[in-house]
């Protein structure tokens, strides 16, 4: 009899397994794009798409996958030269973009690829021939999209920034250098930087398209040094690859610098754009997300050179004048600069249209400012900040704005008797980590001491988010809930290459050390939910809905695992179908969410960490919408490895 109803489970169980899923009835629908890396030249991460619902988004299922073959693993390696004992995995952290029937992408080394939309199958690629062992972060956000009026070669061309700071137009047709920009389809973007090492410089953003400009900004090494090169944001023509114009984030009173050709000289540590810039073409405008001035956690020799620094910066597109500034971070020695792509919409406020902007920042803080001013459409206050124990020399800022409304995404300041741990004894652990380091709440300076940072400079929010869903007028944006430990060490007493999480900040008194805030044990000392999702209403800035975001599966053992709220690197984006995707999540799957409710509907697991923006769109060729992930893993979680993987979900084909 055992083996009679063995035999029937084995049965039923295969006949289970073989079951086809669900027949789902679906019209085809109009081709829809996703022509910008957020979706439009402004962000908002929407697509007009529809075809995918809440009602049948439960049959949603792997349509195709791509390797690029592009990873690099954790390890000891070579760098400018000299053996290091870690470099850190790839992240593919890109989102591509579909034009017609199809895809175009960058690997994370920087070759540039054109897909069908449909089917995954390559249509060609282009390599760029960068060296990765010769750069700390190697990683590709995306690629831009720009056509012309006059047919021919290179009528419509693909741009690109690489690891090893060069800006390169191909055709889109056939992915051939374009002949007529640059130097055979090149433009070499450390000329006017002086001395650059390799290492310190990239370009992992896609360049900002306005009209015939390509306008690129650079990721610069952080923490390294006070002479890193220059943050200088650069607009080119995309026919010819000149230079348009520049700006240079100096300090109020400096004036531009040449060389004896009269050509740009461009200062070293000038705060830099290493996220997503967008555009309004209406307006002529260009919007940077602005980084820091070098060297990140100490201030006092920057003499206004921060003035530019953790802003969102207004800049006349044909000329690169200043239109107008708003900081959200004064003097800014946290790493606290700002993330993300400012993202615009348009607000309904007494019956008026007003263009404004959503502009999420590392401390957790959405502002909402109009586009044409740069004035905050909430109350923001200038509040006292914490002043004691920065090291002698800094200068504080008295106060820092705060957004009244919306509300911060994140919990800021941590106590001792807010410490959190899986155990008993964990929780004690943190309790006395905590009391024995500087603690006095958001901005708490860094200190010799050793301050907590909480969030931490990873965010709060980072360059992930937001979404933006005009039909249901939501905000969406995924929130970081974790902290850190800084401290100052004074130079004669620096040990460099002994923790890699140790940086020289060269040029100061002091080198710098950033841990995450763990217990024994591995966990943050702050408790869950690590990450939320939350969706804020863009007329009235209140707060709709907030679930906890992913959990520890494949971190931690069960029932630990179950935690929702897992460390979430990456970002959502929205569909007309009234669907929020996002991946993200360390426990490394694929999430859609009732944009309405914040209601948990479908998710599919990923080879690795899927650290990128979706990309929606539906392609010509069937009608299908799809749903398109790159899974490359992030430095930041080792416990995943890295990948190359690209893969699409769709509904099931029609019968």
């Amino acid at each position: 009899m055992r083996h009679v109803a063995t035999l029937m489970l084995t049965v039923l169980l295969l006949g289970a397994c073989g079951q086809k899923s669900e027949d789902v009835e679906y019209a085809p629908e109009q081709a829809a794009g996703w022509q910008s890396f957020g979706g439009a030249p402004g962000g908002g991460h929407y697509s007009p798409a529809g075809q995918i619902t809440p009602q049948n988004v439960h049959a949603l299922s792997r349509a195709w996958e791509w390797r690029s073959g592009h990873a690099r693993q954790p390890g000891p390696g070579m760098l400018g030269g000299y053996a290091v004992p870690m470099l850190p995995g790839s992240s593919w952290q890109m989102t591509p973009l579909v034009v017609g029937d199809t895809l175009f992408g960058c690997t994370a080394f920087g070759d540039i690829f054109a897909l069908d939309a449909s089917t995954g199958t390559q249509r060609w690629r282009a390599a760029t021939g960068v060296d990765p062992g010769s750069e700390v972060m190697i990683n590709c956000r995306g690629v831009s999209y720009w056509a012309g009026a006059q047919p021919g070669t290179c009528a419509k061309r693909i741009l690109a920034g690489t690891p090893d700071a060069r800006l390169i137009a191909l055709d889109a047709d056939t992915g051939e250098a374009c002949p007529d920009f640059g130097t055979s389809g090149t433009v070499d973007l450390k000329e006017g930087l002086g001395k650059v090492l390799e290492h310190e410089y990239s370009l992992p953003s896609p360049p900002a398209i306005l009209g015939n400009l390509a306008i690129i900004g650079s990721w610069v090494l952080d923490r390294s040094s006070v002479g890193v090169p220059s943050g200088v944001v650069r607009a080119y023509d995309v026919r010819s690859g000149k230079l348009a114009w520049y700006w240079d984030a100096l300090a109020p009173g400096q004036l531009p610098q040449t060389d004896a050709d009269g050509k740009p000289r461009f200062r070293p540590g000038t705060t830099n754009v290493w996220s997503i810039m967008s555009v309004d073409a209406e307006r002529n405008l260009v919007f940077l997300p602005t980084g820091n001035t070098a060297t990140d956690f100490y201030g006092a020799d920057r003499d206004g050179a921060d003035y530019w620094s953790a802003a969102v910066v207004a800049l006349d597109g044909s000329t690169g004048a200043v239109k107008w500034r708003f900081q959200t971070v004064h003097h800014d020695l946290w790493d606290f600069d700002t993330p993300a792509q400012p993202t615009l919409f348009e607000m309904q406020r007494d019956g008026k249209t007003i263009p404004a902007l959503a502009q999420p920042t590392k401390m957790g803080h959405l502002f909402i400012l109009n586009r044409e001013t740069g004035e905050p459409l909430f109350p923001v206050e200038e509040r006292p900040v914490p002043q004691r124990g920065a090291v002698p020399e800094e200068v504080l800022s008295p106060t820092q704005p705060f957004p009244v409304k919306p509300e911060p995404l994140v919990k800021a300041g941590l106590r001792p008797e807010d410490a959190w741990g899986l155990t008993f004894w964990d929780r004690g652990a943190c309790r006395k980590e905590i009391e024995s380091l500087l603690s006095d709440g958001i901005f708490t300076p860094p200190s010799v001491q050793g301050s907590v940072m909480y969030p931490g400079d990873m965010g709060g929010n980072n360059w992930g988010t937001p979404a933006i869903d005009p039909v249901r007028g939501l905000i969406v944006l995924n929130s970081l809930n974790m902290a850190q430990k800084v401290r100052l060490i004074p130079r004669e007493q620096c040990e460099l290459g002994k923790d890699p999480r140790t940086s020289a900040q060269a040029g100061t008194p002091y080198c710098v050390q950033v841990h995450p805030l763990l217990s024994p044990l591995g966990a943050p000392c702050v408790a869950p939910p690590w990450s939320t999702l939350v969706a804020i209403d863009m007329h009235t800035g209140d707060r709709r809905w907030e679930v906890p975001l992913g959990n520890l599966e494949g971190l931690a053992p069960w029932p630990i695992s179950r935690m929702k709220g897992a460390p979430s690197v990456g970002g959502p984006s929205v569909s007309a179908g009234g669907l929020t995707f996002i991946a993200a999540t360390s426990d490394a799957y694929i999430r859609a969410f009732d944009t309405a409710t914040g209601e948990e509907l479908w998710k599919a697991e990923l080879p690795t960490g899927g650290h990128a923006v979706p990309a929606i769109y539906t392609a010509p060729q069937d009608g299908r919408q799809y749903v398109v992930i790159a899974a490359g893993g992030h430095w930041g979680i080792p416990e995943r490895p890295t990948g190359d993987h690209l893969i699409a979900f769709a509904l099931p084909p029609q019968r």
